[in-house]
Formats: structure tokens, C-alpha cells, sequence
């Protein structure tokens, strides 16, 4: 028996055990951008004085976030959306009224809504407005700090259209 053993044992061989390939080294995890959450416009409701941070505000977010608004409808009744109050709920309202009255929405287009809301919500004449302000006699620093007139009147001179030489 013993000699069969040896023999046996002679005859299967053993084998090293099957080396494994390396397992891949991770790579190191990808930092995806993504993009900050964007502000909504602040809601509307036709101050003259922020018209124009208005109307800037509801043009930056469909240019920062295009995906989100596939035509020019989806801007106008978006930003429409933010006039709750005063003269521009009033407007909005008109708008949608003259959709029912028509079966048309009277905006089109979004250079066609600026327009309408800078005919609407713009001072007909800023510049002139303005102009009048620095040139007239009540307007001097008071009790502002001379940074704050200063800032002041730089908006002034930019919305009065004047150029520094």
C-alpha cells in the first residue's frame, strides 16, 4: 500500500495556486461640478426704483439655468409669477384677460415682454429725472457718510448718462 501511495502521490502533482490579477487601484473620486442654487427674482410689485433690478434678475436666471425653460412662453409666465402685488399684479392680470378675451397671449416673445415691461414699470424719461436731481438744489450730502454720498452719486451720474472724461 505503501507503494502505491508514492506512486499516487507521484503522479498528481500539485499546482501553485491560481494567482489572482491585481484588483484595480481606485482611482480617486471625481468631484462633479454642480452648479449653485440660483435665486428667484424677489416678487414684483412696481416700484420704480426696482424695475431694473427686476427685470435684471428674471434675464440672469434663464441664462444661468437655460435647461429649465425650453421657450420664450415658459420665461414670460415664469417672471410673471413674481407679480403679486400693485400695478404689476394689476398688469399680469390684464395680460391674462386679453389671453381669454383673444385666445392669444398679447406677449410673444421675450423681447417683446422687456419692452413692455420697461414701457411699463421704466421712468419715461430716468435720465432726465435723474439729470434734474444732481443739478438741483436739494441735493447735497446731509448727514450720509461720504462713501455713502459718494456711491450715491456715482448711480446718479451712471443713470443720468454722464461720462467721466
Amino acid at each position: 500500500m505503501l507503494h502505491f501511495h508514492r506512486k499516487f502521490s507521484s503522479s498528481v502533482t500539485t499546482s501553485p495556486p491560481p494567482v489572482n490579477p491585481p484588483s484595480p487601484v481606485p482611482s480617486a473620486p471625481t468631484k462633479q461640478w454642480t452648479r449653485p442654487k440660483l435665486p428667484s427674482p424677489p416678487d414684483f410689485s412696481s416700484e420704480w426704483t426696482s424695475g431694473h433690478a427686476f427685470l435684471n434678475s428674471c434675464t440672469l436666471y434663464p441664462r444661468l439655468a437655460p435647461e429649465q425653460f425650453s421657450c420664450d412662453e415658459e420665461k414670460i409666465f415664469w417672471n410673471l409669477a413674481f407679480f403679486k402685488d400693485g400695478c404689476a399684479a394689476k398688469w399680469s392680470e390684464n395680460l391674462f384677460h386679453q389671453e381669454a378675451d383673444t385666445g392669444i397671449f398679447p406677449i410673444q416673445s421675450w423681447v417683446d415682454f422687456k419692452q413692455q415691461f420697461r414701457s411699463q414699470f421704466f421712468l419715461v424719461n430716468a435720465e432726465a429725472d435723474t439729470i434734474n436731481t444732481l443739478e438741483g438744489y436739494l441735493y447735497y450730502q446731509r448727514n450720509r457718510m461720504v462713501d455713502d454720498y459718494l456711491d450715491s452719486f456715482l448711480i446718479l451720474a451712471l443713470d443720468a448718462g454722464y461720462m467721466d472724461p
